[in-house]
């Protein structure tokens, strides 16, 4: 039987061909996710221990019995705790580091790097004149206030050389510094692009905490001094709760675990979708295996008369899935391996650089591959095995085909018809639930998926049927690839399902992004009276200095910052957001259900209808606060509004809050111009500012803009992920084609010999697998649109303007992308449909 099996293999690799293709390219999607997720965590694991090589141990403040911004939490680390720790016997090197954001302005104007990662750092200069944090590759480090060094990846990308002026801002107002040096790092946020500003130190401390003042202070160990014994030593000295200690070491791994985990979360992201592929790569499997039983049906019966137990049929069908499994899972180990080094130089080529290293292909990349891949392909094969082993022997030699009996086809719609009733109700169930209905919403909508799959031979027919009075238009053609399409209507399910699959994803992703974003145009709408937001444009915090100069420009008519300070009210840790009280109700449209903005002042605030009904506040209710320097005070509520993503919490008047904050700065800036909205009154702005890239100057339309750029970017991104699950389901429409004509081969000879033409035969084939195709698309919209506004009614829960919006367009671009696929996926089968021998395909069994 063994022999049989590698015998039937290498008989049919033609027909095999797109089963292995399909297993390959899901093979291909998890190594290749594998290897790039592994050799980008190692090389920044590598890069992070480089970074550490000259740390043993690290002082920190002690934050242990509250929030970093918590009122009385610990404050930075002090010049005698430097001085402090510098006199620890075994202390060779103590640095002190203060840091923050630095945005850096090319020579055009425009921002370098990603705002997100542009960091400004103090350099330390030890006894020797020099910080072995920064090499010094081109002139020398900055000494005083008005200078600055670069790193080197930035410095080249700009252009810039020792002794240019270099337009920065740190939090808003720009600032024009002199270029003294540019240095290397191993910085792993300057290695993936972002940029790196040093500054001297007292520049340094009076941007980032306070004079004399550090975030954190590192220690080089004198030789024969062990980090752990070092770490005792300075715990010895520090006074109790200012101040903790870490060794280098324990730093650099838990660096490696915060990599690591950030890794795994792309990493499942990814496999996730290479699982969606090898799920619809099951189809492919199940209908080529289920076909090639057809096919052999009075083979399988002789090698049951002669001996052959139904243990050792099924065997030897799951012996040819194992092969083919191996076959396709090592082929596709190798795609995925080149995947990954592509794209790791892909991302180098976009500017997204990332610290050298070496392509990591580990035990465990290559073992996973192996086992997906054959387990995938044998349990795919298993169910036609075992059906096939079922068949009676002289049944089996007097039918080729052995058609469904009127029982199991009862059986396999009752069944189906209860799993997607199931399904569907715990949907519907789901979505009163709120934020706990996620994980039953994930599993009715699996059960519904199941259940449409289940029930699509039934659902086949009718929807078949209604395009019947277009496929005759068509003729002969159009009326035999109707019969053809439900003839078997198993077949046409499963390869249907497989498109079906990936288009129910894309179109749900598509109502729900769609849906979202006019959700987010409508709260801007309705809660912004404000023509302008100016924010920075990674989000840090605002000089205050940035809403005094917005304040100063005689075009402003109104302008409010939104400026955040930590507090305890009633007992529990809440940030207050302070407003200018007398411009706030000119700004916004908040929707009060209670009370308003007029005599915002003193000790009034109005707060959230949530946050009122969380504490049992109503208005005139009075509150104990502890502010951010620890002094207390009495808040009356004097308003109660109903919340939303942009603005929510308890709002009180800048002048209240900001005598209590240690250092002031402001989220965002609110602006109303006397002529509105304008390109005139926004390059106004911007001047006024300095023309600061740093810094975003935004109406509501770009506001709204740039959230749906980046929900377009990630809408984007998972149409590429699913594509390779629609590139399976297209093999498996051509592989259900191609061994489809080869089955009716005898079939399409008669039709030659009595007249249907090459042309004719092309047609038929064509339109089968168009109507496939469009069936498949229109289960699978139909199945997005209710998953699209299943999980819109969890969203609405939270967000009180979402509306549900249909994208037409883009429904229609996807039916019209099933049709492409059915045409395109017929090209190969009706041409060799078409050139089959008349005379030999009439002679074939």
């Amino acid at each position: 039987m063994f022999r049989t099996a590698l015998r039937n293999v290498l008989a049919h690799k033609a027909r095999l061909l797109m089963t292995v293709l399909a297993v390959l390219l899901g093979v291909a999607f998890v190594s290749g996710t594998l290897v790039f997720t592994s050799t980008i965590s190692d090389a920044y694991q590598h890069s992070s221990q480089k970074g550490y090589g000259d740390v043993d141990v690290a002082v920190e403040p002690d934050r242990t019995a509250g929030p970093a911004d918590e009122p009385g939490a610990p404050d930075r680390l002090s010049q005698d705790l430097l001085e402090k720790t510098a006199a620890v016997p075994g202390a060779a090197r103590v640095t002190g580091d203060v840091s923050g954001f630095a945005a850096v302005a090319g020579k055009d104007g425009k921002l370098l790097g990603d705002g997100f990662s542009s960091q400004g750092h103090n350099y330390y200069p030890g006894k020797d004149g020099k910080d072995s944090r920064y090499p010094m590759r081109d002139g020398r480090a900055p000494q005083k206030a008005g200078e600055v060094a670069l790193d080197a990846k930035t410095a080249d990308r700009a252009g810039f050389r020792v002794g240019d002026t270099v337009r920065l801002s740190v939090d808003g107002p720009v600032r024009k510094e002199k270029l003294t040096g540019v240095f290397t790092t191993d910085d792993g946020n300057t290695m993936a692009g972002g940029s790196l500003t040093l500054f001297d130190t007292a520049t340094a401390q009076k941007l980032y905490a306070a004079p004399g003042r550090f975030d954190e202070i590192y220690v080089k160990a004198a030789p024969g001094t062990s980090q752990a014994q070092l770490k005792d030593r300075i715990d010895a000295m520090l006074p109790a709760n200012t101040a903790k200690t870490t060794t280098g070491q324990q730093l650099a791994d838990d660096q490696a675990k915060m990599i690591a985990d950030g890794m795994s979360s792309m990493r499942t992201s990814l496999l996730v979708f290479a699982g969606i592929a090898l799920f619809v790569g099951i189809f492919i499997i199940a209908n080529t295996f289920t076909m090639l039983v057809a096919q052999r049906t009075k083979e399988l019966a002789l090698l049951r008369a002669v001996g052959a137990s139904r243990r050792q049929v099924t065997r030897s069908v799951l012996i040819e899935a194992f092969v083919v499994g191996a076959v396709a899972a090592v082929a596709g180990l190798a795609a995925g391996i080149g995947i990954g080094a592509g794209l790791r130089s892909l991302m180098g080529a976009t500017g997204q650089s990332i610290p050298d290293g070496p392509l990591v292909v580990s035990p465990g990349t290559v073992l996973v591959s192996l086992v997906v891949g054959i387990v995938v392909t044998v349990l795919a094969a298993w169910l036609p095995g075992r059906r096939a082993a079922k068949i009676p022997p002289v049944a089996a030699m007097n039918s080729v085909h052995a058609t469904a009996t009127t029982k199991s086809l009862v059986v396999r719609n009752t069944l189906g018809a209860l799993v997607a009733a199931a399904g569907a109700a715990l949907v519907l169930l789901a979505t009163g639930m709120g934020d706990g209905g996620k994980a039953p919403m994930g599993a009715g909508a699996a059960l519904l998926l199941i259940g449409v799959f289940i029930l699509t031979p039934l659902l086949s027919r009718p929807l078949i049927a209604a395009v019947a009075p277009v496929l005759r238009v068509f003729g002969v053609s159009g009326k035999l690839a109707r019969q053809n399409a439900v003839r078997n209507p198993r077949r046409t399910a499963t390869t249907a399902s497989a498109l079906m699959i990936g288009l129910t994803l894309i179109t749900g992703l598509t109502v729900i992004a769609g849906s979202v974003q006019k959700g987010i145009d409508k709260m801007a709408t309705d809660s912004l009276k404000a023509d302008y937001v100016v924010s920075m444009v990674n989000k840090s915090p605002l000089s205050p200095d940035v809403a005094k100069k917005i304040a100063g420009d005689p075009e402003v008519t109104a302008s409010s910052p939104l400026r955040n300070s930590p507090s305890r009210v009633g007992g529990e840790i809440e940030y207050l957001t302070g407003v200018d009280g007398a411009s706030i109700a000119e700004l916004t449209s908040l929707d009060f259900t209670k009370g308003s903005f007029a005599g915002l002042a003193g000790d009034k605030a109005v707060v959230d209808s949530d946050t009122a009904k969380e504490r049992g506040w109503h208005l005139g209710s009075r509150t104990k606060v502890t502010y951010e320097d620890g002094s207390r005070g009495t808040l009356t509520v004097s308003g109660i509004y109903r919340g939303n993503e942009m603005m929510r919490g308890i709002l009180l008047d800048t002048g209240t809050l900001t005598p209590h904050v240690k250092d002031a700065a402001d989220m965002q800036v609110m602006v109303k111009t006397a002529g509105g909205t304008s390109d005139a009154a926004k390059d106004a702005l911007q001047k006024t500012l300095g023309d600061n890239p740093a810094v975003a100057v935004q109406d509501k339309q770009d506001v709204s803009d740039g959230i749906a750029q980046q929900i377009n970017l990630l809408l984007n991104v998972l149409y590429g992920l699913l594509a390779m699950a629609v590139i399976v389901a297209v093999l498996g429409v051509v592989n259900t084609l191609a061994m489809s004509v080869f089955e009716r081969s005898q079939e399409i000879g008669m039709l030659r010999a009595i007249g249907l033409d090459r042309r004719g035969i092309k047609r038929m084939v064509r339109l089968e697998s168009l109507v496939i195709s469009l069936f498949g698309g229109v289960l699978g919209i139909g199945l997005g649109v209710f998953f699209g506004w299943a999980g819109g009614r969890l969203i609405a829960d939270s967000m009180g303007t979402y509306e549900m919006v249909l994208p037409w367009g883009r429904m229609a671009l996807f039916l019209a992308l099933a049709a492409l696929v059915g045409v395109a996926a017929a090209l190969w089968p009706a041409r060799r449909a078409a050139r089959l021998n008349m005379l030999a395909a009439i002679k074939a069994e």
